[in-house]
């Protein structure tokens, strides 16, 4: 009987670096700042808001997301007091205990991509100091290169410098970029990189609009398309 053939090893991956949004593609994060917000909102006598229009506004950044919120509870606000506003809703939230939630196979498939040689790289609006911690309290922190919050450059996605920074904090080199909304895939565009879109996040638009060169609907499936994508 003939012995049986070796299992053929896996292709590797045809990247250098991949930059990871955060909210919508790691962690889903709508809980969280929905509840942080709520209570920024209590402090200045407006209405709380539901996950579901939170989730509608996510993306543009703490400030955006703030000014979007005072926008749908009332009387638009003056700058000063949403300034106010703002730092009220970032110190609470980098002060919020709640634990964050990773979409189901998130730390597997970045230990695999970081274990096959790929560097990895957060490119995300979200504050640095508030996704520090939040990588701090996930434990993966370790497996990132390079990162790039929302206030760490003067410019922040959909610009591509925000993305191109990143990478070239890796080392430079071919890279992708994963995300969920339509700022990624903007910024990947500029940045000169293919984009994945994960179908699960915030894209605030049908996912098949928004130009990804490929669709997942599962992050475990992700070594394996960034393989298809490298071709």
């Amino acid at each position: 009987m003939p012995a049986a053939m070796p299992a053929a090893a896996p292709v590797a991956i045809p990247f250098s670096a991949v930059v990871f949004d955060l909210d919508g593609t790691l962690i889903d994060s709508a809980r969280d700042m929905t509840r942080v917000l709520n209570r920024t909102l209590s402090r200045f006598d407006r209405p709380a808001l539901s996950e579901a229009q939170v989730r509608g506004m996510v993306g543009d950044g703490s400030a955006a997301l703030v000014r979007q919120a005072f926008a749908a509870t009332g009387d638009a606000l003056a700058e000063e007091t949403l300034r106010m506003a703002l730092a009220d809703y970032l110190d609470d939230y980098f002060q919020d205990d709640e634990p964050p939630v990773l979409y189901p196979g998130v730390p597997e498939t970045l230990a695999a991509l970081a274990e096959g040689g790929v560097k990895l790289g957060l490119c995300t609006n979200k504050p640095e100091r508030i996704t520090r911690k939040l990588l701090d309290a996930l434990g993966l922190s370790p497996l990132f290169g390079a990162l790039a919050g929302g206030d760490t450059l003067p410019v922040k996605k959909p610009d591509g410098r925000h993305l191109s920074w990143v990478v070239e904090a890796l080392g430079g080199g071919r890279a992708a970029m994963v995300g969920d909304n339509r700022n990624d895939v903007t910024a990947a565009r500029a940045a000169g990189v293919p984009v994945v879109a994960m179908t699960y996040g915030y894209p605030r638009m049908p996912v098949q609009e928004l130009g990804a060169d490929l669709l997942l609907d599962r992050i475990a499936d992700l070594p394996d398309a960034l393989r298809r994508l490298g071709r």
